[in-house]
């Protein structure tokens, strides 16, 4: 049974692996598919066809239209090659999981159908920690948001596949809620440091930083 309990309107870290630690985004194509059903899979609303969004892609609903109800808020995300790891706020009863459940669920068959295979490609369910206080929020984001540089893929600021660089810029992409984070700093250069405080942090204490956003 998992340990943590899902609460409307709580923060919540969650992230997998590749099963046996494997890549699961093999290119850039990877990661924009990825991307692509984050969004379309965040609603109340039946699952949408792999096809369809693949037509949609990141672009706004045509016409103006209604924007769906969601099934979760999302505060932050990166992306590595064999794993990811998001900040989400759940929004309605049972939220996250079936979020999680439809992500992972669609992701898989899709990888599966383009390479030939069958069978799991994540690790086991999705890990959950709840975020209890701010500090965890904040703390959380900015481990999030540097983990490219923790990682030594790339330089956090630099990294495409983060909310990193859409919290300064709008750019075209995956909407996040920013300002949960942002509004707890007085400009974006003091945030900043901050995320380097914490790149720096979890570079040297690696297993005390796990267990503080893992377990």
């Amino acid at each position: 049974m998992r340990k943590v309990q899902f609460q409307t309107g709580q923060f919540y870290h969650c992230f997998n692996r590749g099963v046996d630690k494997r890549e699961v985004f093999l290119n850039d194509h990877y990661f924009l598919r990825f991307l692509v059903s984050i969004k379309e899979f965040n609603s109340i609303q039946p699952i949408a066809s792999l096809e369809h969004v693949k037509r949609r892609g990141l672009a706004p609903p045509a016409g103006g239209a209604k924007p769906l109800q969601k099934l979760v808020e999302i505060i932050c995300y990166t992306l590595l090659p064999n794993h990811f790891h998001f900040c989400l706020k759940q929004l309605v009863d049972g939220g996250v999981s079936e979020f999680m459940k439809r992500l992972s669920g669609g992701y898989t068959t899709y990888f599966n159908q383009k390479n030939n295979r069958t069978g799991s490609l994540f690790q086991g369910t999705f890990k959950a920690v709840h975020l209890a206080t701010d500090e965890q929020l904040l703390y959380l984001s900015a481990y999030v948001h540097g983990n490219s540089e923790i990682h030594k893929i790339a330089k956090a600021e630099d990294y495409r596949w983060s909310s990193y660089p859409n919290y300064f810029a709008n750019q075209i992409g995956l909407s996040c809620n920013k300002e949960v984070v942002m509004s707890q700093f007085k400009n974006t250069k003091e945030y900043q440091e901050y995320v380097q405080i914490v790149i720096k942090e979890a570079s040297a204490r690696k297993d005390e930083v796990k267990k503080y956003l893992l377990d």
